[in-house]
């Protein structure tokens, strides 16, 4: 597709979103490559077996680098490590230091982070979780936890589901699920800015109603 726009003389403008997609344009992509079905499938049940702190202690004996900069209790991560070099026999810190060449070299791109005010965003998020909720977002979390999917999936932990899911088992009232779900968005948020500023310090942070003289400029 850049490729194409590339060849038209066009100018091509990416939009998001999540912070890897950029640094994977920036930066390139590690050359990981697929792992076997059977192997993701056994991390994950000694996951469940043994609990995540059993399998960083097996990482650190394993791939000390990875472990190193993991927290303990990281589940998800955890088990792609350890997935990782079950699977390759190298270390997944090897395997980005052997990335593929990014799409977009340093110089050929401009680019910005649009930073609202922190409160204005946090209202907004506060917002729309709410209307999500008035919107379905309680049946379609019920109809989700029925399929009784893997938790690590992405789709299981999506910010509100585990709390929603707790109140649809009795163990939460509505409030504190919506309060928990609002909470944990907000923390997302403020990670996000706290992980542009330190993995794509390129990026311009300006405020959203003066993107449009960034652009001109």
């Amino acid at each position: 597709m850049l490729a194409e726009v590339r060849a038209q003389n066009r100018l091509a403008i990416f939009v998001g979103g999540s912070g890897l997609y950029f640094k994977a344009l920036t930066r390139g992509l590690s050359a990981v490559p697929p792992i076997p079905h059977q192997v993701r499938e056994a991390v994950r049940a000694r996951l469940e077996r043994d609990g995540v702190e059993a399998l960083h202690a097996e990482l650190s004996r394993r791939d000390a680098v990875s472990a190193e900069r993991l927290k303990p209790r990281d589940r998800t991560r955890v088990a792609r490590a350890l997935e990782v070099i079950e699977a390759t026999g190298r270390s997944l810190t090897d395997w980005h230091r052997e990335g593929l060449p990014p799409l977009l070299p340093e110089g050929t791109f401009r680019a910005l982070f649009l930073a609202p005010e922190r409160d204005q965003l946090y209202a907004r998020i506060d917002a729309r979780f709410e209307t999500m909720l008035e919107g379905g977002a309680l049946e379609e979390v019920e109809q989700l936890a029925a399929r009784e999917l893997d938790p690590l999936l992405p789709a299981m932990k999506a910010h509100g589901v585990p709390a929603l899911i707790r109140h649809l088992k009795g163990e939460i009232t509505r409030d504190e699920a919506s309060e928990i779900g609002r909470a944990d968005t907000r923390h997302y948020a403020k990670r996000q800015f706290t992980w542009f500023r330190h993995q794509l310090p390129e990026f311009e942070w300006v405020k959203p109603e003066a993107a449009g003289e960034w652009v001109e400029g």
